[in-house]
């Protein structure tokens, strides 16, 4: 797989990445997820990093904490072959996040426990996972970079931040990456996110490239999701929209098919002719859509191509919010 330069930090060392990463929340937060999995999951890690999907992505608060775990136990023996990520900023009480905490205390805390289940001396990056409305950005840069001068950290990320916070917090501290949801069916970045960051020099690290599952063709107006999981109190995943959605992804079908690949390929491929500092990471639980994604970098669209996808929510209008009301008052401050 070829590789791609994130945004090169404080001490202008480029962060280099395979193009496609590899987001490991779903390995222990998916309602699906069992621990008598736990060995193939370890598998599934070492066979992405081995594809060369490099940045492999996680945070405190998947599980929590079970999901560091998983992860530093699989890259232990590849430790020098992966960009690790992982994020701070979540008020954790009793097992659940009850809230945002990026005090700069709370961040200290923080990277020490992250440090210690990962088994790492280091974080490659460091994201803040929601924006503290109650902590300046400039607190939170600052303390990170704090962070990197002792060496526990090596690049500061943002994760869902407005393009306004971005500025702030790249004048106190270097930002080398945002984690933001885009794809081709949600485009929220495009208008204010994407400009800045080719401003400034950030990369982009889109998380749920392929619309939770829905851009891979694989779910229908019909699907269920079991309570709890994200999907199941998401607007954009009722049944109404779910078939409302439907002319979209048949339309990025079609294309796969001329294309000689799946849906999901078609997607992610869009999104790596975007710009060439962006850096997927869709999930996965198995080793044959670890193969399916990586494989997407291969995939051949033509400028008339990319240039219909551009259009296609313009001409098939998404349906439904992305997030429930909660979840949206974090996003974009």
């Amino acid at each position: 797989m070829h590789t791609r330069i994130l945004g090169r930090g404080a001490t202008g060392e480029g962060l280099e990445v395979g193009a496609i990463g590899f987001g490991a929340m779903g390995m222990t937060t998916s309602a699906a997820s069992n621990p008598g999995d736990r060995d193939a999951m370890i598998g599934v890690i070492r066979h992405a990093v081995d594809r060369g999907a490099t940045l492999v992505d996680t945070a405190e608060v998947y599980g929590p904490f079970d999901n560091e775990r998983l992860v530093g136990e699989a890259i232990a023996p590849i430790r020098d072959r992966v960009v690790l990520a992982t994020k701070f900023g979540w008020d954790i009480v009793d097992g659940r996040s009850v809230g945002v905490d990026s005090r700069p205390e709370t961040i200290r805390r923080v990277v020490d426990a992250s440090l210690e289940r990962l088994g790492v001396d280091s974080i490659d990056l460091l994201y803040q996972h929601r924006v503290d409305p109650d902590v300046p950005i400039e607190d939170v840069a600052g303390t990170v970079g704090e962070l990197v001068a002792a060496g526990k950290v090596r690049h500061l990320g943002l994760s869902e931040a407005g393009a306004a916070t971005i500025r702030r917090a790249h004048a106190e501290h270097p930002v080398t990456a945002l984690q933001s949801e885009y794809s081709l069916w949600t485009r929220d970045p495009e208008a204010e996110i994407l400009p800045t960051l080719a401003e400034l020099g950030i990369g982009l690290v889109p998380f749920s490239p392929l619309g939770r599952g829905f851009l891979t063709g694989t779910i229908g107006a019909d699907a269920t999701f079991a309570p709890g999981e994200l999907r199941a109190s998401t607007p954009r995943f009722s049944p109404e929209s779910l078939a409302a959605n439907q002319a979209l992804v048949d339309h990025v079908r079609a294309l796969a098919t001329t294309r000689q690949a799946t849906p999901g390929q078609v997607a992610l491929a869009w999104l790596l002719a975007q710009q060439p500092w962006i850096v997927p990471i869709p999930g996965t639980r198995t080793r044959a859509r670890v193969d399916e994604n990586v494989a997407a970098t291969e995939v051949a669209l033509s400028a008339d191509d990319v240039a219909d996808l551009d259009r296609l929510v313009e001409r098939i209008p998404v349906v439904g919010a992305r997030y429930d009301e909660v979840h949206l008052r974090r996003v974009g401050l």
